[in-house]
């Protein structure tokens, strides 16, 4: 069998293919991060970003290959999340502008496509890294240039793609030495192999086993349901169940033993348009209720909740139609604003405190759930300023908040925060009277006087920065470096803080996580104020996933 010529059917297959086989490894991508932090995101930035990009392309669907692939990177470009995502969006944006005016393409076409898709990824990084996914994806653009130049059979050119993708995946341990001492390869790398996989399946007309379809997100269901059930031909008096509520519970040992289907029909007593989808770990809930507390108490019985929303969808549905209560004055219009600062929040608590100090609004987010280029752009039309500054405070944010900056109509910009602390300290820094680029430079300047510590628990064994570390153990980071480990919380958040602070420091604040004992943090708190003297302590319940305590030094 031979293809000598790719049209825009055969194409949308192929990123369909590919779509599946990287949702398939999700799990398995997300598993390569270096850091054993229970927070590994890549393989999941990846498959939601090309499921977006997927999804257009198979709403456009035609013989047209340009039109598919220009379909295909508009829905990963606002799609992308996290770094993986956006260079992945970056990727196929380069590809489909080469082939965007041809209505099918040979051999030599495609591989030039690849080519100028990997260029383009080159690009977008102020700073690329070698060992990366950019590696894998020169590599393997390099290898198809030269396959084309001996064969016309698309098949033996992506069978080469794919072959050279692996051998330079197989290399990223010598290029980047962290990924040697950890004993992983680059886990974006992975996933660009994983949709390569996919393409030469389509081509082949071989399945890939393991490789399941897309199946719909909670989002997507969510979406659907509301769709049909409160955005529809209805009053909103009519709405009979008015709280959408949201959470995850994690299921915890020595809780409520957990069987979906009882769980489902005890839950279904509350409301309707329940949604559940759970695994080992976890179950994700959406309802709509009027009792929300009554949903949240239940499900603290298996065990924490964490990632908790409730909206009123009766003020949610008067604001959409324009209805108001009878004798309710009509919804203000929101003024447009000279400036507005967003934030990337990761918690209730952290959300609140981010706006008590200036924020004009938070986009949720943070660690295992980044925000996409989409949710960032709503974000910034939402906010109706002419001045819009976006503080990710997440490394892995940076990048999507940078695309979403690129195609806005505002003036937008983008302080590169990567943690809260650097998102505090940058929001106190901002003059409303100063203009864009000015806030830009002092803003900046302000995030980089600030310390940030952070205290999570190890997911494996490994040994990374001459630190030995223990699955389950606690770990003290210092700055995106792993300091200090050990088996208690509080005494590794107590050599952790020991690390941070210095003669000049002089502000400690202190972040609490979700499910922390009050104990524990008075217990930590009186150790900083009696170690710490010259040193004043605050303390916030921050309420973030993942992370015990976050520790701002200034």
């Amino acid at each position: 069998m031979s293809i000598t010529s790719l049209d825009g059917k055969r194409f949308a297959e192929m990123i369909l293919s590919g779509a599946n086989q990287l949702s398939a490894n999700a799990e398995m991508v997300d598993a390569l991060n270096v850091f054993p932090v229970p927070d590994g995101d890549t393989g999941t930035n990846m498959k939601l970003s090309i499921t977006s990009g997927s999804k257009e392309a198979q709403a456009n669907k035609q013989d047209h290959i340009g039109n598919v692939g220009a379909a295909f990177a508009k829905g990963l470009l606002m799609g992308a999340r996290g770094n993986s995502g956006v260079i992945l969006s970056q990727l196929f944006r380069g590809f489909s502008k080469d082939i965007e005016n041809k209505s099918s393409i040979n051999a030599v076409e495609f591989a030039q496509a690849l080519e100028k898709g990997m260029e383009t990824a080159y690009k977008a990084v102020m700073k690329p890294v070698e060992g990366t996914i950019l590696t894998v994806a020169k590599d393997a653009a390099n290898a198809a240039v030269k396959a084309a130049g001996t064969t016309d059979d698309l098949i033996a050119i992506m069978q080469e793609t794919l072959d050279e993708a692996k051998r330079s995946l197989g290399r990223t341990p010598d290029l980047l030495p962290v990924l040697k001492e950890v004993g992983v390869v680059d886990s974006g790398g992975q996933g660009l192999v994983c949709v390569y996989e996919g393409f030469l399946a389509a081509l082949t007309g071989k399945e890939i086993p393991g490789a399941a379809p897309v199946a719909p997100s909670m989002e997507e269901l969510v979406s659907a349901q509301h769709h049909q059930s409160v955005h529809g031909f209805m009053n909103t008096e009519d709405i009979k169940f008015g709280y959408c509520t949201e959470f995850m519970v994690r299921f915890e040992s020595g809780k409520r033993p957990y069987s979906e289907d009882e769980f489902r029909s005890d839950l279904s007593q509350y409301g309707d348009s329940l949604l559940v989808i759970s695994d080992d770990d976890v179950a994700k809930v959406h309802i709509h209720s009027e009792q929300p507390g009554e949903v949240l108490s239940y499900g603290q019985q298996y065990g924490p909740l964490i990632h908790m929303k409730i909206e009123n969808m009766r003020e949610q549905h008067s604001a959409l139609t324009n209805e108001r209560p009878a004798g309710q004055a009509p919804i203000p219009v929101k003024e447009r604003q000279e400036y507005a600062i967003l934030a990337v929040s990761m918690g209730d608590g952290v959300g609140q405190l981010l706006k008590s100090i200036g924020a004009s609004a938070t986009i949720e987010g943070g660690q295992t759930m980044n925000p996409s280029t989409e949710d960032i752009m709503e974000a910034v039309k939402a906010a109706n300023a002419k001045n819009v500054i976006i503080l990710p405070n997440n490394k892995n944010i940076i990048m999507a908040a940078e695309q979403a900056a690129e195609i806005a109509e505002e003036n937008v910009i983008v302080i590169p925060s990567k943690t809260i602390p650097q998102g505090m300290a940058a929001i106190l820094a901002f003059n409303p009277t100063a203009p864009q680029e000015k806030n830009r430079e002092g803003m900046t300047e302000a995030m980089e006087e600030v310390k940030t510590g952070q205290v999570t628990y190890a997911v494996r064994d490994t040994v990374i920065d001459g630190v030995k570390i223990t699955k389950d153990d606690y770990m003290g980071i210092a700055d995106g470096k792993i300091v200090t480990s050990g088996p208690e919380l509080i005494e590794t958040a107590k050599s952790l803080l020991q690390e941070m602070i210095d003669e000049d420091s002089e502000i400690l604040t202190i972040l609490f996580g979700e499910g922390a004992e009050e104990s524990e943090v008075e217990r930590l708190a009186d150790f900083a104020e009696q170690n710490f003297e010259d040193v004043e302590v605050e303390v916030h319940d921050g309420g973030q996933p993942v992370y015990n305590f976050i520790f701002s030094v200034e």
